[in-house]
């Protein structure tokens, strides 16, 4: 956490040195319709310590890539996320059949930007089996699986750019492009209800979690030269978390818990950028942990992310459907 904070004050200095001094230009590609595609290594994983478990159990999805198509046009941005079984290290036959989908809704008003999202995984196994199994060698025998594991996801996320020179939208989807150096603080409400399920040995059992935090992170976008840019970034943040569990073992009980969160994260991003044309790559991280009874319970997430995009004219049919929707929903 320490380092995070660190990181953080030291773009707020440059920030602060530079907003006096420079008035930045951010052209808008609003008018366009903006395709994208993504290959990411975005799979989240799972590892439990607890004071009774000397070895750490790491759950994990049966992928490695994730695909994602996206489509933009004026305030509005669509993506599908999933994880197709032709590429190389999707579903590997030892490790069990794993299935992947996301879907992101993001709208862009003013200095605000909204997230809302369904994600739905199944099938996940250890991937550390060999300190659970003896004699067990890795790509000879199977892994220790759960099949039927699901979590469902339905979440969203509401942040605000304080820098209006700034382009947030410019760094992550390709909306804009900003043409001088600067940064901002982007604090974020974070709310996701998350389902998991499982069917284990005829034992059904669910857990209901709802989650609340509250992030403040900091992005700096570093315009190179005319058509190329480095953005790195850091977050922190505190929240909370309810969740209820029932098994059918229990019949009627259910057992109800709250915890505190604490989130963290970094990244950087490489983009180059044209008039038409866009591409680059994201190296990000995200932490998440809390204490469950004297489990520690960890969502690490570390991927790397290599996007291509494409913006081209409107067509009239689609200015004359959008401009129709307009009328009626003027914040668009």
């Amino acid at each position: 956490m320490r380092i995070l904070t660190f990181i953080l004050l030291n773009f707020c200095v440059l920030t602060f040195a530079q907003n006096d001094s420079i008035h930045n230009k951010v052209i808008s590609y609003d008018d366009k319709i903006i395709l994208r595609l993504n290959f990411d290594t975005n799979i989240d994983n799972y590892v439990i310590s607890s004071k009774g478990l000397d070895i750490k159990p790491r759950l994990n999805l049966n992928n490695k890539i994730n695909t994602t198509i996206g489509f933009d046009y004026k305030i509005v941005s669509a993506t599908v996320s999933f994880a197709p079984n032709f590429l190389q290290g999707n579903n590997n036959a030892l490790k069990g059949k794993s299935s992947f989908t996301n879907y992101t809704f993001r709208f862009f008003p003013k200095n605000i930007i909204q997230t809302l999202s369904y994600k739905n995984s199944k099938g996940y196994y250890i991937s550390n089996t060999q300190d659970f199994v003896s004699n067990w060698q890795k790509g000879k025998d199977p892994y220790l699986t759960f099949p039927n594991l699901r979590i469902q996801s339905f979440g969203g996320s509401t942040s605000y750019i304080f820098n209006k020179n700034f382009s947030l939208k410019g760094i992550y989807y390709q909306k804009e492009w900003q043409e001088a150096s600067s940064g901002s603080f982007v604090p974020s409400i974070n709310y996701e209800y998350v389902l998991f399920s499982d069917n284990l040995n005829s034992i059904k059992s669910r857990e209901h979690q709802l989650d609340l935090s509250f992030d403040v992170g900091y992005y700096y976008n570093y315009v190179v030269t005319k058509h190329f840019n480095i953005a790195p970034f850091a977050f922190t943040g505190l929240g909370k978390k309810w969740s209820s569990y029932k098994a059918d073992i229990t019949k009627d009980e259910k057992e109800k818990q709250n915890f505190f969160t604490q989130n963290f994260g970094a990244g950087l991003h490489l983009g180059y950028n044209s008039e038409n044309i866009f591409f680059g790559s994201k190296f990000n991280y995200s932490g998440n942990h809390y204490d469950d009874n004297g489990s520690n319970i960890i969502n690490n997430n570390f991927y790397v992310l290599l996007f291509f995009g494409y913006r081209l004219n409107a067509p009239s049919k689609v200015k004359k459907v959008y401009e129709k929707i307009q009328d009626k929903i003027p914040e668009l």
